[in-house]
């Protein structure tokens, strides 16, 4: 190996990784001591939580160090940091219902967010195990339709009587005693395997496209079937349990991985079309997706009743203006669900437009971090997997954030690492660990024949 291989293979960037995620941790810190002095709220347990989640933070950089030394040093420190603004609104939300509680003579609720440090916890301990268990991502790509069969399962999971469970209106939940868990988080990435998996083995052939329309090439109609069965799983997911977010991004994923493996603009135009007839079909047959839609359209309606929710968001919104009111110095508490569905409206009232901005940009940061990984890979699985995985994160920060802000409809999903609830948390940072994963080998230098025996 000559001496200019081994400097750049010294080169692995993790004492930055490093660095950027002492930086998102004093962030949090500093978040956290703000709320505390707007609120005049402060506990030893505050300190506990904060210095906890500092060290699963730096066990997971210790992890990524000894298995995946040449990964993108970006993305962990950027989950890390959502993750931490998370906490403190979550912290700031707790500490507004201990003070609610107290005017009303009510007994002190239970703070939410020692159950999502806990939460955390498990979430970074997946992530050390998913990253010391897939040590090539192409081993994957071997279990494609069994990653697709455990998606569809772990889809169809809450409609099982007696096991689902039906929260706001929506079978999102499975209960196993006091445990509930939302199997839809895990299923967004087994079906992104999948796709991948399947895509890779198929790109060829989708892309053989002889029929023309206009000047639009149309594809087969033998090959539009993959299509049709993705769009019929959609709907089924939206009449099913009544989750016309997970159905979008399901849908969404597929096409955009349709899209980078073939190349066809056809395919985009096909899908936009079928996205149209399904929000019409669902529009007239089904009363929530109605309502959905009447609330989004003119919330003020009913200010009071259905349009509650977005109504209060927005007056949030406009109360934090461009700069925001300042950690503890809104009224966050009075949007419903504000620690779930619209912690980004939380989060723009108090930090402002400029820092939901930031928001945005962090989780525009994960996706081209994820993108950047995917046109480097050297393997077609490597990148398709790389390019759905970024895609999920990005879409779905986009459903949620375009529902909060009345860009478009709302669909109940969490925000990625803001939101409180375990399921989302554990989910996305096994997602984290699998870009981490495919940006290894990715980054990883070419190892001449004589080490690779050695090995």
């Amino acid at each position: 190996m000559s001496e200019n291989l081994r400097r750049y293979r010294v080169s692995t960037r993790r004492s930055a990784e490093l660095v950027l995620l002492i930086g998102a941790w004093l962030i949090g810190v500093f978040a956290w001591i703000l709320v505390d002095g707007a609120t005049g709220a402060g506990a030893l347990a505050g300190w506990t939580t904060l210095v906890s989640s500092g060290l699963l933070l730096l066990f997971a950089h210790t992890v990524v160090r000894t298995q995946a030394p040449y990964a993108d040093p970006i993305l962990l420190p950027v989950a890390a940091l959502l993750n931490m603004l998370g906490l403190a609104m979550i912290h700031r939300l707790d500490v507004a219902g201990e003070q609610r509680a107290l005017a009303n003579g009510s007994p002190k609720p239970t703070p939410d967010v020692y159950a999502q440090i806990t939460w955390m916890a498990l979430g970074l301990i997946f992530f050390m195990i998913t990253l010391t268990i897939i040590r090539d991502h192409r081993r994957l790509q071997r279990r494609t339709f069994i990653f697709g069969a455990a998606g569809i399962v772990l889809l169809f999971l809450p409609i099982i009587p007696g096991l689902g469970s039906e929260v706001n209106g929506a079978r999102l939940w499975i209960k196993i005693g006091t445990l509930t868990f939302q199997p839809g988080e895990l299923a967004k990435i087994a079906l992104t395997i999948f796709f991948a998996g399947y895509l890779v083995s198929r790109r060829h052939t989708l892309a053989l496209i002889k029929n023309r329309v206009g000047g639009l090439q149309i594809p087969r109609a033998k090959d539009a079937g993959p299509l049709i069965l993705i769009w019929i799983l959609a709907l089924l997911v939206l009449v099913g349990e009544r989750d016309l977010g997970t159905s979008l991004l399901i849908f969404g994923l597929f096409i955009v991985l349709l899209y980078v493996a073939t190349g066809r603009r056809a395919w985009v135009a096909i899908a936009t079309g079928l996205l149209v007839v399904g929000g019409v079909l669902a529009y007239t047959a089904f009363g929530h997706v109605r309502v959905r839609f009447s609330v989004w359209l003119d919330p003020f309606e009913d200010a009071s009743g259905r349009g509650y929710q977005i109504v209060q968001s927005l007056y949030g919104l406009a109360n934090g203006g461009v700069f925001g009111t300042g950690w503890g110095l809104g009224y966050p508490q009075l949007v419903p669900f504000a620690k779930t569905d619209f912690i980004t409206s939380a989060l723009g009232e108090e930090l402002g437009l400029t820092g939901l901005i930031a928001i945005f940009i962090l989780y525009a940061i994960i996706v081209e971090r994820g993108a950047r990984s995917a046109v480097a890979t050297r393997d077609p699985f490597g990148n398709l997997l790389a390019i759905g995985l970024s895609t999920v994160i990005g879409l779905q920060a986009f459903i949620v954030i375009g529902g909060v802000t009345r860009l478009i409809p709302l669909t109940g999903l969490t925000t990625p690492f803001l939101s409180y609830g375990g399921s989302s948390l554990i989910s996305n940072y096994i997602l984290i660990a699998i870009l981490i994963r495919i940006s290894n080998a990715a980054r990883a230098p070419e190892i001449d024949e004589e080490q690779s025996v050695q090995k």
